[in-house]
This record gives structure tokens, C-alpha cells and sequence, in this order.
């Protein structure tokens, strides 16, 4: 970032701006690069202040959630990172439907485990899964055959163009693990997001969760990561393709594909971005090459990168709210 565009983020924001911030403290893999400059969001409100003043300042800018599902280029990034900690959640039992209302920083395992502390069902499977409310939103995250359009009523958005206004999931445009923010590239940022839930009988809630708990122990290995690194084709499974073409386990540098589920590339210790992004490419270009499936990824890359593979160009993170 230039000079100039720093001087007047330093005279607009003063000592709550930061510099030369490592990015591998704020993603889930423990990679990345410095940002130019970085700031953090406590709240919806001053997360919509930040953007609102960059987006007029012209400033090049990225919000971050949780940092999952994502990989930061090891050059870092040039320009601005928001670092989204907006956490409040806040349950409605009053109201028909029931639902809860939450800043889009807020993760979504702290959104199920309060709903199942109150005995009130329908996001269950939010209590196991990493990343955060917009995260869950842009992305259309799911586990265990639910996802987050089922539940959600709307969501709190500031879009460049239009502003501030709440948008339904008919408007959201939502497919499997994408959103119109995610395959459109648009200049939105996920403010909060209200969800439907409704009581239920509090044991059952409880062994759900446990269920879908243990389920994860047994199938996803330990470790920084990224999350799933594929979607899922049709009538098959990511991980299963991977170790039917011969990678599972294979290792760059300090990263590898896990032994355990071959849909993780698991952080073993000292990995660069790159390493990660050589074996994603790897397992691709092996189930292409051995099955003629065509993986789609479900990470994106984020900051400067020498070469983008073409296939992760669309993949690029757009200027809207990560995980």
C-alpha cells in the first residue's frame, strides 16, 4: 500500500490502527504474511463504520472473521484488514418464530452451544463447526445434511452500492456452500444474521450435539487447518476421491494431506502458504487426472500472490466478510 493511503489511515484512525500485523495469528491454518495495516472490529456498528469510511477513503480493505476457510499468500496482504470480533448473540423466546440474533464475529459453536443451554433446537449441528456467523452466511456453511439457509430469516448487510438493508435468503441466491456475495465477488459486509430455531426437549438436543460431536472426532483430524479444503461432488466425497488417487498422507514442506481425512491439509509445523496451496493443486490435478472429477475448492485465497492456478482465480477472496 502506498505511503500516502497509510498517512491518511494513520490521521483518520490514529492509535487504533495497526502495522506490519502477521496474519498467522488471525487464521485458523497459522499461516500468512504481514498486512500493510490492520484493524479490529468490536461491534456490528463499528465494523460498518470501518468499512463505510474505507470504502469512501478508496482504501484497498479485507474483513476477516475467524480466519478458516481461507489462505493467506506468506508475501501477506497489501492494504487494509478489518478483523471482524463484533461477538453479541442474543435469543428471542418471546416472539413467534423463536429465534437468535448474532454480530456477524460471533462463532457459530458459541451460537449452538447457548441455544442448547436454553433447550432450543434447530441449529444443532452449529455447535460443531468452525468459523463464524458471516462466515456461516457468505458461505453457506453446513454440517451433517443441514445448512445455514434453512435457518436463516435474514440477514444485516452493508452492500457498496445499495447500503445498509436486510437481505432474505430468495435474495441471498444461495446454492450448495455458496451465496450471490461468494460466486458474485461483491462488495458486501455481513453485519449480523437473525435465525429460526424452536424448543425442544432438552436431552434430545444435548445427544444430538454429543452425536455430531463425536462424529467429528472420529472422522477429522486434529491440527491447524483450513476446514474442508473441496466441496463435495454429486454422489460422492471429496476425501474419499483424494485417497482413492494415491495422495492421502502426502507431504510438502511443513504441511500435509491429512492421514486421517484426505479433505484437510493439516499445518504439521513450520508450513508456508505455498506448501498448502502445492498440495491442494496436487490432490485436485490427481482425482482430475485419475477419476476426470473436477474438485471445486471450498477455500479461498486471500492477499499477494506470485501465481494464482486458474482454477482458484474465482476463488480469489472478494472484498465481503470471511469466516
Amino acid at each position: 500500500m502506498k505511503e500516502a493511503m497509510l498517512e491518511k489511515l494513520r490521521a483518520r484512525f490514529g492509535s487504533v490502527l495497526q502495522e506490519n500485523v502477521q496474519m498467522a495469528n488471525f487464521t485458523t491454518m497459522k499461516v500468512g504474511g504481514p498486512a500493510d495495516a490492520l484493524l479490529i472490529a468490536h461491534s456490528a456498528d463499528k465494523l460498518a463504520e470501518y468499512i463505510s469510511v474505507l470504502w469512501e477513503m478508496d482504501a484497498p480493505a479485507t474483513v476477516l472473521g475467524g480466519g478458516s476457510n481461507l489462505l493467506v499468500s506468506d508475501k501477506g496482504i497489501r492494504g487494509i484488514v478489518v478483523i471482524n470480533h463484533a461477538h453479541n448473540i442474543k435469543i428471542n423466546t418471546h416472539t413467534m418464530p423463536i429465534s437468535v440474533w448474532a454480530e456477524s464475529g460471533a462463532l457459530m459453536s458459541n451460537v449452538g452451544r447457548l441455544l442448547i443451554m436454553r433447550g432450543l433446537a434447530g441449529m444443532e449441528w452449529a455447535a460443531t463447526i468452525p468459523g463464524t456467523v458471516g462466515g456461516a452466511v457468505y458461505g453457506n456453511a453446513g454440517a451433517f445434511g443441514k445448512e445455514t439457509c434453512r435457518c436463516l430469516i435474514k440477514a444485516d448487510v452493508l452492500h457498496k452500492t445499495s447500503g445498509r438493508a436486510d437481505w432474505t435468503c430468495d435474495q441471498l441466491e444461495y446454492t450448495y456452500r455458496a451465496s450471490k456475495f461468494k460466486r458474485d465477488m461483491e462488495e458486501a459486509i455481513i453485519l449480523s444474521a437473525l435465525f429460526e430455531v424452536t424448543t425442544g426437549d432438552p436431552q434430545e438436543i444435548k445427544a444430538n450435539v454429543e452425536s455430531y460431536r463425536q462424529r467429528r472426532l472420529r472422522t477429522q483430524p486434529p491440527g491447524p487447518s483450513m476446514g474442508s479444503v473441496f466441496r463435495n461432488p454429486p454422489e460422492d466425497k471429496a476425501g474419499r476421491l483424494i485417497e482413492a488417487a494415491g495422495v492421502k498422507g502426502t507431504k510438502i514442506g511443513g504441511a500435509i494431506i491429512s492421514p486421517k481425512h484426505a479433505n484437510f491439509i493439516i499445518n504439521e509445523g513450520g508450513a508456508k502458504a505455498q506448501d498448502i496451496l502445492d498440495l491442494l493443486v496436487l490432490a485436485r490435478e490427481s482425482v482430475e487426472k485419475k477419476f476426470n472429477v473436477t474438485l471445486i475448492p471450498e477455500i479461498e485465497l486471500v492477499g499477494d500472490w506470485e501465481f494464482v492456478p486458474e482454477f482458484l482465480r474465482n476463488q480469489q477472496a472478494s472484498k465481503a466478510v470471511k469466516e
